[in-house]
């Protein structure tokens, strides 16, 4: 009786305390500004009339949150009530992009919003510039991890995201004379309105030190880890809130800090440093994205990163686990974890030393779950870009989880021995220490043994798993593999980044596509439509306008909007052939200069990305393409048709407005390289066309769009492997081509370098003597094809629809029906309603748990 009182008690108070606060969280014009004004007095402590930019940014950031987490809060109860079985995505890197403007646009309040500031008297634009983005990943990875955040999310799937909150991000790039410089990304100096931090969720996590066996009560041998040091991992929470529905699920980063931070015996000593040595030498782990690795100070801080996010995360779910009183046996029933990459691959031996020796689990059935607990998304191709780790380095930071990958491995050799009789070769292939020289832990062998299910991110990347990387495996336990081609979340890549074409597409085919991203095939009969064309151009047109400025205002050139824009944004890197483009380039400022009558549409390349800064070759890359920049933006005789534009610093925020103005999309690595690849799926959804090799996703886009709508060149993965199986010789592609020749023989006689022959002579020698990604072997494939996009160029409405058409046809690369993928095929995950509206709290004996 009195339960039932207490319960009606709390309803009345909680609905009480709903109205009074729907100014707070409510959709309407006067919500929002009463709710931003009250922000800006009451958090920031500033008036409308003495605030700074970052101030307003602030307010209305802290104004958005508010409605975001009200719907935090109920995700959080449903999810206790019905005990649902979460996703746990683990990852090392996110790159989320600006929250303001994508929480806005989710809740359905971007007009309200926008009437809101103006009517104060402020530019909602303007606001949205001010956030700082957190740059928490290096490229594709990261943006793929909240791609899926946003699907989980909008597809109401339970799921948090576990990572790291780095104190400096990737690093900020800038361009002096030519060559890459670095500086660090202070993302954090103004604040970070959308993270909560959660001091009472704080972890252990040991490293170095030996382990001691002991005979527990039941006479069972056990092991203890003494560690060496101890640092503890503090949880910040952002909430991810879906598309117009009432989920909103959490980003969990964790924060190192010392157990003890400062050491008063050693102050009172006049030892000053060694007070506060503990605290910084423990915030150094989570201190800058993916250290320099190429020292063994940097291999051992990276795998410290990795080992510190993971037993944080794992120990997360325990605790949630354990206060719901469900039993660990059951651990698997209950978290779907998703290793993205081999990065949280430490996982494995960390969950079966938390149930073996922290809960004291037999052996058997901590397996049991571990496995069964675990997927693993693999995205590499090459073999030698594994992931591994020194064998030394693993046993003196994590000396138990050394003893336990021994012990995985003991078990599963045996397993392959009576599967695989007499077939030594296999056994050390298959292991998961690399006995060849050096001794090194196999992190992807650990990865695919400790998983139930293992996916490559395209069809062809798959395939090259299973007959390939990963083919004994594949061989001994075919089930597991399966493939989940990526996808890219239409939300921020079209309504966000491209307001005008989700205008159009929404007036034609109503709202629905967004969420259902197949819908856009209806378009495909306005193809041929002239004014649906017209107002297709108009769309585009605006774009590139926009563009245009920014570029003017990043680099000070001055590039045509009406002209061609050919563009190639991503991680610069050899395999991902920036020289090839470079190639392209020359040989038209060739023709042009030798052919002064010569005729060639207008175009503008436009460059974008970063370079590792220890990878010399991608930092010669960009000066390169600077250099080709300078002689032809400065030559009045070709600059009228040829445009070369290097745009620094890309990044999500760039991407915005990079993705809906290109004409063109570069998506020309070698094929069997790249193992999906996104930005092709965010190109041809704003309408660019694609130049590419049957590589990674380009496969499929060019399976949906139609072979005559993607311009192909160059060899297949059969072709390439089979041409450097017999002994590929790039000079003799020189030699045999008068055109290609000139143009190597024109950067070799130091014209780009102001008469040095020296400074370029690395990339030549590359070129000529290995070639490892048959640049030489793919120019005249890649020459040829590019004449058919000018070509094709010249007829405007031609090229129209064939825009159309791909925009039409890429209703399968939505991140949605990838997260469906996963939830059918890999996590067996089933999505939980949450109400938009208030509703009851949970008055029971168990408490939400987050």
């Amino acid at each position: 009786m009195f339960v039932a009182t207490e319960k009606k008690r709390v309803i009345r108070e909680f609905r009480k305390l709903t109205k009074i606060t729907s100014v707070r969280t409510g959709s309407r014009v006067e919500d929002i500004k009463k709710s931003f004004l009250d922000n800006l007095f009451c958090s920031i402590g500033r008036l409308s009339r003495s605030a700074g930019v970052n101030d307003l940014y602030m307010a209305l950031a802290l104004s958005v949150r508010d409605r975001v987490l009200k719907q935090g809060v109920h995700t959080l109860e449903t999810y206790t009530k019905q005990d649902a079985r979460v996703v746990a995505y683990l990852s090392a890197e996110f790159l989320p992009g600006p929250h303001l403007a994508n929480n806005i646009l989710n809740l359905g309040i971007m007009h309200q919003t926008q009437e809101a500031m103006a009517s104060l008297g402020f530019n909602l634009d303007m606001l949205l510039e001010q956030e700082e983005e957190p740059g928490l990943g290096n490229g594709g990875l990261g943006r793929l991890a909240s791609c899926y955040m946003d699907s989980l999310a909008s597809l109401e799937i339970p799921a948090i995201g576990y990572g790291i909150r780095y104190e400096f991000g990737i690093f900020n790039q800038a361009i002096r004379d030519g060559w890459q410089v670095e500086s660090s990304d202070k993302w954090l100096r103004y604040g970070n309105p959308w993270e909560i931090m959660r001091p009472e969720i704080v972890f252990n996590v040991p490293f170095g030190g030996h382990t001691e066996n002991w005979i527990d009560s039941m006479g069972q041998p056990r092991v203890r880890w003494i560690p060496e040091t101890v640092v503890r991992g503090v949880a910040y929470d952002t909430p991810i809130l879906g598309y117009r529905v009432g989920t909103c699920n959490r980003l969990r980063l964790w924060k190192a800090e010392a157990v003890e931070s400062f050491d008063f015996n050693a102050f009172n000593h006049g030892d000053y440093y060694r007070a506060v040595k503990d605290k910084i030498v423990s915030e150094n782990i989570t201190k800058v994205l993916y250290p320099n690795n190429e020292h063994f100070e940097g291999k051992e801080l990276r795998l410290e990163q990795q080992f510190f996010f993971v037993t944080c995360s794992l120990q997360d779910m325990i605790r949630v686990h354990l206060r719901l009183k469900r039993p660990l046996d059951k651990f698997d029933t209950f978290w779907a974890v998703q290793l993205n990459d081999t990065h949280p691959a430490i996982a494995i031996p960390e969950l079966m030393r938390l149930l073996v020796d922290e809960y004291l689990m037999d052996w058997d059935t901590a397996w049991d779950v571990t496995q069964k607990t675990f997927a693993y998304t693999n995205h590499t191709l090459l073999p030698e870009a594994l992931e591994i780790w020194p064998v030394h380095l693993l046993g003196y930071l994590l000396p138990r989880h050394l003893e336990i990958i021994y012990e995985i491995n003991h078990r599963f050799l045996r397993q392959v021995q009576a599967r695989f009789p007499n077939d030594p070769s296999r056994l050390k292939r298959m292991s998961l220490i690399d006995e060849n020289g050096e001794r090194y832990v196999r992190m992807a062998n650990l990865a695919t043994v400790g998983s139930h299910h293992i996916n490559g991110v395209s069809k062809l990347h798959s395939d090259i798993l299973k007959s390939r990387v990963l083919s004994d495996f594949s061989e001994m336990s075919p089930r597991k593999f399966c493939n989940i081609t990526n996808g890219v979340t239409p939300r921020r890549f079209v309504a966000l980044s491209n307001p005008p074409l989700d205008q159009l597409l929404t007036d034609r085919i109503g709202e629905g596509w967004l969420t259902d991203l197949d819908k856009l095939r209806k378009i495909e009969t306005f193809a041929d439509n002239a004014d649906f064309q017209r107002q297709w151009r108009e769309v585009k047109n605006i774009a590139k306008c926009k563009l245009a400025m920014l570029i003017k205002q990043r680099t000070g050139v001055v590039v045509n909007p009406e002209s061609l824009f050919d563009i190639q944004v991503k991680r610069i890197h050899e395999y991902k052939r920036q020289h090839l483009n470079v190639l392209h380039i020359l040989t038209l400022y060739r023709q042009i200069t030798q052919h002064p009558q010569m005729e060639i549409p207008s175009r503008t390349f436009i460059f974008g990305g970063k370079a590792a800064p220890g990878y010399f070759m991608a930092k010669l890359l960009i000066k390169l393409i600077h250099a080709v920049a300078d002689l032809i933006n400065n030559n009045p005789d070709v600059s009228n048709c040829l445009k070369v534009v290097f745009f620094p610093n890309y990044n999500i925020k760039n991407a915005q407005f990079v993705y809906p103005a290109a004409d063109l999309s570069e998506q020309i690595s070698l094929a069997g390289k790249e193992a999906s690849g996104t930005g092709n799926m965010k190109f041809s959804l704003n309408g660019a066309l694609t130049i590419g090799t049957l590589d990674g996703a380009n496969v499929e886009i060019r399976e949906e769009v139609g072979p005559d709508n993607f311009f192909l060149f160059g060899l297949t993965t059969q072709e390439a492997e089979t041409l450097k199986d017999s002994g590929y010789k790039p000079r003799n592609f020189y030699e045999q081509n008068s055109i290609l020749r000139d143009v190597i023989d024109f950067i070799s006689s130091g014209a780009l370098a102001g008469g040095d022959k020296e400074l370029f002579r690395p990339l030549v020698d590359n070129l000529l003597e290995s070639d490892p990604f048959l640049v030489l072997a793919d120019y005249q494939s890649y020459i040829d094809s590019q004449r058919r996009v000018s070509t094709l160029w010249q007829d405007q409405k031609a090229w129209a629809r064939t825009s159309i058409l791909n925009v039409a046809r890429m209703g399968k690369f939505s991140s949605d029906r990838s997260i469906r993928d996963y939830c059918r095929d890999v996590w067996q995950v089933q999505p939980m309603h949450v109400k938009k509206e208030a509703i009851e709290p949970c008055i029971q004996n168990r408490q939400a748990v987050g």
